[in-house]
């Protein structure tokens, strides 16, 4: 038991990452955080908190690729970060064979609202916040047309993935996203706890509690499906 708890331990410290699996359903269900800023191609400062998607993205695979795990749960907090690297998170996590669920806690800020709405069932916590923006850019960029159209490209893809896995409709993501009324100097909208879910991103509010139940429910459904499947095509 000891021992147990020791490499728990360590994986918590080194990773972030753990399987939980004492519990009375007997699934197992692998624990991943999304947490400070997704770091992208360049590495950011040390005492920055970041999740590398270099990191992320062959633990997902490899969680898809198990007989062992049962679903995933994914608790987020973060400030956003590189577009790339959290869509390429995001679409990895939508991907997914077995149940997914999302638990927003602090906040799932810029790119990190893809992030939350990957999974088959999402949650935030009540005083938990989302920030919707349009893209940004930090340094020097070239000043033509072409630049902006770009940018309006990049900007599409977000709101496609984000409006194919929730009920908000592109016209209000849009809408949210351009408001100058609630960010001061900008554009953009803040929606904390129950205003997420009314807008149709979150599917409910909750904490850790109503995460985990959920997706024991998903799980138990997922294996009657399957085994339903197996029982039909033999």
């Amino acid at each position: 038991m000891q021992d147990k708890l020791t490499k728990q331990q360590e994986q918590i410290r080194e990773s972030g990452e753990l399987i939980l699996d004492e519990n009375k359903e007997k699934h197992k269900i692998f624990l991943l955080n999304i947490i400070g800023e997704i770091e992208g191609h360049e590495c950011l400062a040390s005492n920055l908190k970041t999740t590398k998607y270099e990191h992320v993205l062959p633990q997902l695979a490899q969680i898809e690729d198990s007989c062992e795990v049962d679903g995933l749960l994914i608790l987020i907090h973060t400030v956003g970060g590189d577009v790339e690297a959290g869509l390429a998170i995001a679409e990895m996590i939508a991907g997914m064979s077995i149940p997914s669920v999302t638990l927003v806690l602090g906040g799932s800020h810029s790119i990190g609202v893809p992030l939350a709405v990957s999974s088959d069932y999402s949650f935030i916590v009540p005083t938990a916040t989302m920030m919707i923006h349009p893209v940004r850019l930090n340094g020097m960029i070239i000043g033509v047309r072409q630049s902006y159209d770009y940018f309006k490209r990049i900007q599409d893809r977000i709101t496609g993935f984000v409006t194919s896995h929730c009920k908000i409709s592109e016209k209000r993501l849009l809408e949210l996203m351009m408001d100058t009324k609630t960010l001061t100097r900008d554009v953009g909208s803040i929606l904390v706890g129950e205003e997420a879910v009314k807008e149709g991103l979150i599917h409910e509010v909750g904490t850790i509690k109503e995460a985990i139940a959920k997706l024991h429910e998903l799980i138990e459904k997922n294996k009657h499906v399957c085994y339903t499947k197996t029982v039909i095509e033999k």
